[in-house]
Parts: structure tokens; C-alpha cells; sequence
């Protein structure tokens, strides 16, 4: 059962009524409450420096924001406020703040995101994800004197401090591992740049922590055909979860492709797929029939009636929005329904070599994601194939015999 978020201060009569905003957007009660402890968090703040409900504006929570940003734990961003904002601005109670003419940091920013668009082909959401970690880097040294982008006197030393002081603030090892990686990013593009006389990324130290220490988790072929069996097809979610299940079992593609999916992607006449993957990559794949067969149920019978072309909705439109997220964690059950086909081929149809271990790993993916890879496709094999495989079976593999497991 969920709990009834109280929250004290000069926000504390606005709280029902942003609940049932909340719930008018469709968010479900965990999340409303969630929202709702930010909203305390807040209020909280408002009533320490004597301010009221009538104070609240973007750049005044920008300010409680960045105030939370320097204590422990993760602190929420602007946009994940942007309901409450929107709320109070139609209630007449939070005025927006007329926008701030850009500066050097904006404009270099413009480029970052030009170059990582246009040269990288990086993904909308990596992109936006970059560019926060380069405004916090850069606009924490902007503060102490180092120009007002914050790149005058970039040393490997301003580096590491940065990273130390994130790592302070209680940070996981994925999330410092990220801030590597956004970093590196920066100091490559300053580099082409000519805006730093030396490639900084290449020194920026790793944070502990390594991939494929073990074999990768993977269910049973018994357990994949339960969890399709557990979505009811007599209901508009069980219909979307079908087909958004089969898609990651049976094609092997991640979360965020399947969510990414729109209308146009779908060749039915030549029973075909588009799959926008990372870098800009499009790989076209064979579309099964079990699979096809649980997209046009979906798409025919259960998908709301909206003029967006992202194929799968969600049930209720949420701030406005009908699309799904772009998000691994935004199916719960995509990282356990990564099954396989039984046909002893790729999804492309061709078949691997006994060094890609479905014993191993059982990675419906690529050979690079099992640790007894040794072998390299085929040069004609078709480049869908080579990043892209379904999960394979030999004759003779199943359930005892498996091949023997070597490592490059």
C-alpha cells in the first residue's frame, strides 16, 4: 500500500490538489507520492528562508535545486519539476521567468551539441545527458574564475578535483562511470577545437568497476514462454505488453529501440523492420510472424486512437505525452525477457559458430556480449547480423551438450 505524502509549509494547502493533478496526468500513486516529496523537500526550503507559495518561479527553484544539488544523494532536476511549475502557473501562483540572453557557455554549448549531432551521431538522449555534465563541469569553473565558458586554464588536475568532488557527494559507480564518459566527451571536443593545447580525455582516470566479471543472467526458455503466457490478450495492456515482449525475446532488440519504434518502421508487405540503434545505425531485419501477428493485434485493436507515430503508448497520456520513454527500466520485465528463438539461426538467418556460447551467456545480442566469443562473423555475413543476433541452438545443445567454453 502506498503511503499519503504530508507536506508541511507554505505548500501544504496545495497538496491535494497537485495530487489529483498528478493523477490527472497519469501518473501512477508511487509516483504521485514521489512527486509529492518533492514538493515537502521544497516547501521545506521556502519556509527557511520565510518565502510563500506566491514566490515560487523557475529561477527560484532552480536555486532550491541547486542547493539540494550540494548535499547528499541524487537531487531532482527542473524538468522532473516541470509539473508542479506548469500547475502553479495556471492557478496564477508561479510567473515565468523571461528568458536570459545566452553567454559564452550557451554558445559554446550550441556547438558541443552541433558536433556531437552532426560528427558522433550520438542519440537525442545521450546528446541532452552530455551536454547537463558539461554545463555542471564547465559552469562549476566558471564560478572560480576560469572565464565565463570555464575553459581558460583546463588542467587534468581541475579534472580529477571534479571528479572527486562528485564522488563526495555520494555518487554510485555507475553514475561516476557516466561522468567519466561525459567528460571525456567534452575534453575530445575541446580538443578539435583548438580551445585546450593538449587531448585532457585521454587522461581522465577510470572509476573501478568492470563489465562481464561474470556470466550474464538469462531465463530459461520455460520461463520467457511463461511471461508471454502471463499477458492477458483480452486486455489493451496484456495486447502491448504481447507484442513489446516478443520484440525484445524474440528480435533481440533493446528497450530503448522498442520504445523508439514508430509507425513508418514497419514494412508489412515485405515483412520487414527498421531498428534505429546507437550512433545513428539502421538496421532493417526480417520480421517474424509471431511477432508481426502481436504488433498489428496491438496496433488494431488495443493502440490509442492519437496522431503520434511512436508505435507503443502508454495506456494514459503522462505530462502531456503518449510515448513511451526511452528508458531501459521503462518495461519492467525487458531485461528478463531477453529470450531466444529455437531455430538454431540468428534473427538474419545465419547461423553462429560453436565459440558463441548460448551456455555462457545466453545473450540474444552479439558475440561481444559473451565471454566465450573467440570467433568473428563471416565477412559476408549481413551487417544486421553481425551486431544483431537472436539467441542460438545447435542440434545436440540442448540441455546437456554444450560446447566447450573458451575465452579470447
Amino acid at each position: 500500500m502506498v503511503g499519503h505524502t504530508k507536506v508541511p509549509g507554505p505548500l501544504a494547502v496545495l497538496a491535494d490538489g497537485f495530487r489529483a493533478e498528478l493523477e490527472h496526468l497519469g501518473y501512477t500513486p508511487s509516483s504521485r507520492e514521489f512527486k509529492l516529496a518533492e514538493v515537502a523537500k521544497l516547501s521545506a526550503w521556502l519556509e527557511s528562508l520565510g518565502l510563500g507559495a506566491g514566490d515560487i518561479s523557475p529561477a527560484r527553484v532552480a536555486e532550491f535545486l541547486s542547493d539540494l544539488a550540494a548535499r547528499p544523494g541524487r537531487a531532482p532536476t527542473l524538468a522532473a519539476m516541470g509539473p508542479l511549475l506548469a500547475w502553479l502557473g495556471r492557478l496564477g501562483l508561479a510567473d515565468g521567468d523571461p528568458p536570459p540572453m545566452p553567454g559564452p557557455l550557451d554558445e559554446l554549448m550550441g556547438r558541443y551539441r552541433h558536433w556531437m549531432v552532426a560528427d558522433r551521431q550520438l542519440a537525442a538522449r545521450t546528446i541532452r545527458r552530455y551536454e547537463q555534465g558539461a554545463r555542471l563541469f564547465l559552469g562549476s569553473r566558471a564560478g572560480q574564475g576560469a572565464g565565463p565558458a570555464g575553459v581558460r586554464g583546463l588542467s587534468e588536475q581541475a579534472v580529477t578535483a571534479f571528479l572527486l568532488a562528485e564522488a563526495s557527494r555520494g555518487l554510485s559507480a555507475k553514475s561516476l562511470q557516466g561522468r567519466v564518459a561525459e567528460l571525456r566527451s567534452l575534453l575530445r571536443f575541446l580538443y578539435l577545437q583548438e580551445m585546450i593545447a593538449s587531448p585532457l580525455g585521454e587522461g581522465v582516470p577510470p572509476v573501478p568497476g568492470w563489465k562481464d566479471t561474470g556470466v550474464p543472467r538469462r531465463l530459461a526458455a520455460a520461463e520467457v514462454q511463461a511471461l508471454l503466457d502471463s499477458c492477458d490478450r483480452a486486455t489493451v495492456s496484456g495486447r502491448r505488453d504481447l507484442a513489446v515482449l516478443l520484440l525484445l525475446a524474440r528480435m533481440g532488440l533493446r528497450a530503448a529501440e522498442v520504445a523508439g519504434l514508430e509507425l513508418d518502421d514497419f514494412d508489412w508487405r515485405a515483412g520487414e523492420l527498421v531498428v534505429h540503434g546507437k550512433a545513428g545505425r539502421c538496421d532493417r531485419m526480417p520480421l517474424p510472424a509471431e511477432v508481426g501477428e502481436a504488433v498489428a493485434a496491438y496496433l488494431l485493436q488495443a493502440r490509442p486512437k492519437t496522431g503520434s507515430r511512436t508505435v507503443f503508448l502508454t495506456l494514459r497520456p503522462r505530462g502531456g505525452r503518449w510515448a513511451i520513454r526511452r528508458s531501459a527500466s521503462w518495461c519492467g520485465a525487458s531485461a528478463g525477457s531477453r529470450g531466444w528463438n529455437r531455430s538454431g539461426r540468428t534473427a538474419c538467418g545465419t547461423p553462429w559458430p560453436p565459440s558463441c556460447s548460448h551456455g555462457a551467456s545466453g545473450c540474444p545480442r552479439s558475440p561481444r556480449c559473451s565471454a566465450s566469443a573467440t570467433w568473428a562473423p563471416p565477412r559476408y555475413t549481413p551487417r544486421s547480423t553481425t551486431r544483431r543476433c537472436a539467441s542460438w541452438r545447435f542440434p545436440g545443445w540442448w540441455p546437456d551438450e554444450r560446447p566447450e567454453r573458451r575465452t579470447a
